[in-house]
């Protein structure tokens, strides 16, 4: 029996990767879930810089105590609660408007929610580059925001690489729960169908093929960081 049932598991491996149906659905679900990490992925970084910075901006002046206070609170909320919390309230409070994109309210979910991983990072990164570098951007008459953007930032950036590529590959995994809120035709959900609709009834070989495109970009993903740090080392020898 057992060795029927293996038998069964591999004809099931080979018939995902042989029928057009299945690949077709496989590709589908991808399209969906990296279209999801990379919108994500961008509103992150750029939500999360522009927090990083306005909670290192000395804060005298009253908005910007304001604006250090909401970040404050932002940080704390997104990284204190559950994602998949998070998906749910965006998804059927905040855009729960009829016809509005799916896919545009799992960017902006899961973007908000790393922006503020992100920020903490890049704040880090910030408060690691030596004083002296803002001082001088400063005596050369540039203002506070241009020495940040110009000179500050760029090397923060280099310092935190391998932090952002951390919740980059997090994010990408995190993208697995967007079918919870339907309409969302993801990796996870792909392996879904293709397990309740075979003969078997078997979730486990579809479920090991989409875990085999997750580890595919994940290990994508880590091998270009890794070659970005090498090349900013390679750079900072010269």
């Amino acid at each position: 029996m057992l060795f029927n049932l293996n038998v069964s598991i591999l004809k099931l491996f080979a018939e995902i990767f042989t029928s057009k149906e299945y690949i077709g659905m496989i590709f589908k679900g991808l399209g969906c879930t990296l279209l999801i990490s990379v919108g994500a992925t961008i509103v992150g970084i750029i939500l999360g810089t522009l927090v990083a910075v306005v909670k290192i901006v000395p804060s005298k002046n009253p908005v910007m105590k304001v604006l250090n206070c909401i970040c404050d609170v932002y940080t704390t909320v997104f990284r204190g609660t559950p994602m998949a919390l998070q998906l749910f309230i965006m998804a059927f409070v905040v855009f729960a408007i009829r016809g509005f994109p799916m896919e545009v309210v799992a960017i902006l979910a899961f973007g908000i929610n790393s922006g503020a991983y992100v920020s903490e990072s890049i704040r880090a990164g910030i408060l690691s580059v030596d004083v002296g570098q803002t001082e001088a951007g400063r005596a050369l008459g540039l203002s506070y925001g241009t020495t940040m953007w110009k000179i500050v930032i760029p090397q923060a950036i280099k310092n935190v690489i391998p932090a952002i590529g951390n919740e980059i590959i997090a994010l990408i995994k995190e993208t697995s729960i967007v079918s919870m809120v339907g309409g969302l035709y993801d990796l996870t959900l792909v392996a879904k169908i293709i397990g309740g609709g075979n003969e078997l009834a078997n979730f486990l070989v579809p479920m090991t093929v989409v875990a085999l495109f997750y580890l595919a970009i994940v290990y994508s993903l880590t091998f270009v960081i890794k070659l970005i740090e090498r090349r900013l080392r390679a750079s900072d020898k010269r």
